[in-house]
């Protein structure tokens, strides 16, 4: 079992973040589906709420057979890619930067380190990810509003403006910062694992150490993950006042497991949104530094 990787590529920033984002763009176009039918589980029970389904199942059912048809699992698509690219610019980009500033000459990374350098990724990460989460988590729950309260990505930014883009930034920090403390030590740590004896890791092999680094991640972040959701959907500030009283209330209205709504939807989103992701990231790295070297 091999010890390290074989030395990784290794590309100027604006390289990074152009490759980082159109590994975002692709991982988050293969999985939006599942992200919205995580989303309206999440959002669903609390008081309120019209919305009630049975499972992920009966959840993609009822949305494709009451708002439109499978389009209806891309509503909010638009204005995530927006949000997307440089989100995943920003994470994929500084979590490689700082691990490359904090590496040994061998190539080899102290664990500390690693948390470091992605927790460093989560906290820049938010710069983009509040304002493209809170408009998309509001176009996937449009569709159960009477057809007057619908309004369009556009006018729901004009409504939220600047300071209400970054309602609930807290909570997307302490969603996301440790998040990334686990998922990028993780992803790194089984590359590293499935790589063979000459230290290569095969894009396949990428695939499967993000999306086993996601599903680990996601699992364990869903409790703050929910608050967060039921916190800035449209209402929720005014319905809970602040992420402790929404924390507080969804425990008393619907007890421990009502953290864990979404989960398993959240797990199935996450792993195969960063196995993809991480995939392209890697794969463009090796034929930016191909294209590189042949000028």
């Amino acid at each position: 079992m091999p010890g390290k990787l074989k030395k990784d590529v290794k590309l100027p920033m604006s390289e990074k973040l152009m490759v980082g984002a159109v590994a975002g763009v692709v991982g988050t176009s293969a999985i939006f589906p599942l992200d919205t039918i995580k989303t309206r589980l999440q959002a669903a029970g609390q008081p309120g709420s019209k919305m009630s389904y049975k499972g992920p199942i009966d959840c993609a059912k009822q949305i494709i057979r009451n708002e439109g048809g499978v389009r209806a699992l891309y509503r909010g698509l638009g204005p995530n890619l927006t949000g997307v690219t440089p989100e995943k610019a920003i994470k994929l980009a500084m979590n490689e930067w700082v691990r490359e500033q904090l590496e040994k000459p061998d190539g080899s990374i102290a664990f500390h380190h690693e948390l470091l350098a992605g927790g460093t990724a989560g906290f820049c990460q938010v710069v983009a990810t509040n304002p493209m989460e809170i408009v998309k988590l509001r176009m996937q729950i449009m569709a159960t509003k009477p057809a007057a309260e619908r309004v369009s990505a556009i006018q729901v930014v004009k409504d939220l403006g600047i300071k209400g883009l970054y309602r609930g930034a807290p909570a997307t920090w302490a969603r996301d910062i440790p998040y990334s403390m686990i998922f990028f030590p993780t992803y790194a740590n089984a590359r590293i694992f499935l790589a063979d004896e000459n230290g290569e890791c095969s894009i396949v092999k990428n695939l499967a150490s993000g999306t086993i680094a996601g599903m680990v991640a996601s699992g364990i972040m869903t409790p703050m993950d929910v608050v967060k959701t039921r916190f800035q959907q449209s209402g929720g500030k005014h319905l809970y006042g602040n992420l402790t009283n929404c924390a507080l209330q969804t425990y008393k209205n619907e007890g421990f497991f009502a953290f864990y709504k979404g989960a398993v939807p959240r797990m199935v989103t996450q792993g195969p949104l960063f196995g993809i992701s991480l995939a392209a990231f890697e794969l463009q790295k090796m034929y930016v530094a191909k294209y590189s070297k042949n000028e």
